[in-house]
């Protein structure tokens, strides 16, 4: 069975990502334009009739943007926590309720995935991420988090993919143009984690062999930049003596589909 992997476009301006494995097929978010969403599946190869179900992490605008006209092309399950769905509902009330998936915490089952939610912190609703297994492997999604919970390090660890928020430099933050309460927002328990967070993460992962291919998702347009965040796991990296290809810690991109990793 052949499984694909490709973020769409990640960042403060909008969030999904693909994920197809044998007869199955899921987007991850669906946070910029329909047109644009369904565009990138087809540009990647594949195909978004095929599509089972829209996976919601939370109900920011950048994860949900293009879930209205998306349903209307393809009318499938929008699967998330009740709390989520809810948000969701009330916002676009003209989405029949019928499309409405709600789960717990607990582990389902999705054609060939196993699917686990995990529990984040964010200023939402109810915030997963999501951790996939297809017949071994493991795909974990984890993005938009204040900080890296032991919920969140048992959820992603043994990935043959992570996907793993690297937001911002702290100091660019600090010195940039953000108001004080939106600086306090971002580097809070409910915000979004730093490069030096992830970093740290991903360096535990690999110092206990947890881990596989990695991509760096969610910069942040202003307060970061790609080469810093790549730039600040590769060196703690180097610094804990941790051997690792190069060609396996990826970046995503906020305006176009990242390079498609593909698992037999």
């Amino acid at each position: 069975m052949t499984m694909k992997f490709c973020s769409l476009s990640s960042g403060s301006s909008g969030n999904s990502t693909y994920l197809e494995a044998g007869s199955s097929s899921v987007l991850i978010d669906a946070g910029f334009a329909a047109t644009r969403i369904i565009k990138s599946i087809r540009n990647i190869g594949c195909d978004p009739s095929r599509l089972d179900a829209l996976l919601v992490t939370h109900e920011h605008d950048d994860h949900i943007r293009g879930i209205r006209v998306l349903l209307k092309r393809y009318p499938v399950p929008v699967i998330g926590t009740q709390a989520t769905l809810d948000v969701i509902k009330r916002r676009y009330p003209d989405i029949s309720s019928r499309f409405f998936m709600p789960i717990n915490h607990e582990e389902f089952t999705l054609g060939d995935m196993q699917i686990t939610p995990i529990p984040i912190s964010h200023d939402a609703a109810d915030p997963v991420g999501y951790s996939i297994k297809i017949r071994g492997r493991r795909i974990s999604i984890v993005t938009d988090l204040g900080y890296v919970s032991s919920e969140v390090v048992s959820g992603v660890k043994g990935s043959d993919l992570l996907l793993i928020e690297s937001n911002h430099d702290v100091e660019m933050l600090r010195n940039g143009g953000y108001p004080v309460y939106l600086q306090k927002r971002i580097l809070g328990s409910k915000g979004h984690l730093s490069n030096k967070v992830a970093a740290s993460l991903i360096s535990f992962l690999l110092e206990s062999r947890q881990a596989g291919l990695i991509y760096l998702g969610h910069l942040s347009k202003n307060n970061n930049m790609p080469e810093l965040a790549l730039n600040t796991v590769t060196s703690m990296l180097s610094r804990r003596g941790l051997k690792y290809n190069k060609e396996d810690i990826r970046l995503t991109c906020r305006d176009h589909a990242s390079e498609m990793a593909e698992f037999d």
